[in-house]
């Protein structure tokens, strides 16, 4: 069971996860043997699954982002696995969520500009068996975007 200490540990390491133990366990006020095992214990339980540079897209001539919902033909297992599969190996696809609803999947891609993802939706997506429908929707501004969980 996570407590409040297990909580402020978790909301400092998504602030930054490049602090010390040391500065962690002041952060959260404990002493420092104390707080690395609760953070051991946090990474074992699968509660903390790693920890990553974030990188600015732009930064590395990705500015191209795109919503994409795709609809396929038929729905069996084989052909929901055969799609989950192709965005598994898709370096593009930053998000792939099965849907309920009106669509299938929702893609997160991101791409340098709009012919890369043009390359990737004709060479990527559309030799998926099984794709119905493709919708992508282009975002105007980030209105807010994080990767931080409201602990």
């Amino acid at each position: 069971m996570i407590d409040s200490i297990d909580k402020r540990i978790l909301r400092a390491l998504q602030r930054d996860s490049t602090q010390t133990n040391a500065q962690l366990a002041e952060h959260v006020g404990l002493s420092a043997t104390p707080c690395s095992r609760r953070v051991n214990l946090l990474e074992k339980q699968g509660v903390i699954t790693g920890y990553i540079a974030q990188v600015k897209p732009c930064a590395v001539d990705l500015r191209f982002s795109t919503f994409v919902r795709i609809t396929l033909t038929r729905h069996d297992k084989a052909s929901l696995e055969r799609f989950a599969n192709a965005m598994q190996q898709a370096p593009e696809v930053l998000e792939c969520h099965l849907m309920a609803g009106t669509y299938d999947y929702l893609l997160r891609v991101i791409a340098r500009d709009l012919e890369d993802y043009q390359r990737f939706q004709m060479e990527t997506l559309t030799k998926i068996e099984g794709l119905g429908n493709v919708v992508t929707e282009i975002p105007l501004r980030t209105i807010k975007q994080t990767n931080q969980l409201p602990i």
